[in-house]
């Protein structure tokens, strides 16, 4: 059969069209794959840029923690010093005042326990503020006190009254001590007795004479 210019158009369409559909898949399978392949790519640096982001995260979460635990150390140390502290006061309050009401007790019952030898003075006496008359007068009430340096001291000093002149006065200092020389409590007494009354008025030293 003898092709005529109609068939030979037809058939050069037909191979056209058959040549742009293989291009346009070849095409579509390209673009497919790119796009395939850029997924991976975004996915995979995605990924890093997670890894890359984990990494100050976990230092910053140690870093608090280290943070946190070294504030709860430094409590706990200072929370037990203050325990520690609270304790011997108490300890060297305790052993003072119990020296302070024995030595009281002598000076009542006239036994003249740990009292100067020196008369007594108008004005309030300080010969307790002299580290060496107070160590060769000071009396120990108690022997020893539970976990103490040493045993407590007190001091009896004489005090006369120019307002009452019939009246006794005198001027009780002790001192308790904790476990160390350091923690030291000292307390006073002004005791008076005139007649069958007694009178004691009590007070703390706030600093320690020496």
């Amino acid at each position: 059969m003898t092709d005529t210019p109609g068939r030979t158009a037809c058939r050069c369409v037909a191979h056209a069209l058959c040549g742009s559909s293989k291009q346009l898949a070849t095409l579509q399978v390209a673009s497919g794959g790119r796009r395939r392949r850029a997924s991976c790519l975004r996915r995979g640096a995605h990924r890093t840029r997670c890894r890359g982001a984990v990494l100050p995260i976990v230092l910053l979460i140690s870093a608090m923690l280290l943070a946190t635990s070294a504030a709860w150390l430094e409590a706990s140390v200072a929370a037990a010093r203050s325990a520690v502290n609270v304790r011997d006061y108490l300890q060297a309050f305790n052993a003072a005042d119990s020296a302070l009401t024995l030595c009281a007790r002598s000076v009542t019952a006239g036994t003249g326990i740990g009292a100067l030898a020196s008369p007594p003075v108008a004005r309030e006496p300080t010969q307790w503020k002299v580290e060496a008359t107070f160590e060769a007068a000071a009396a120990t009430p108690v022997a020893q006190w539970p976990g103490a340096l040493r045993a407590p001291q007190c001091v009896v000093e004489g005090w006369s009254l120019p307002a009452r002149p019939d009246a006794r006065a005198y001027l009780l200092t002790s001192r308790g001590f904790g476990m160390n020389k350091d923690s030291q409590v000292w307390l006073q007494m002004e005791l008076v007795i005139d007649g069958d009354r007694i009178e004691r008025h009590w007070r703390r030293v706030a600093a320690r004479p020496f």
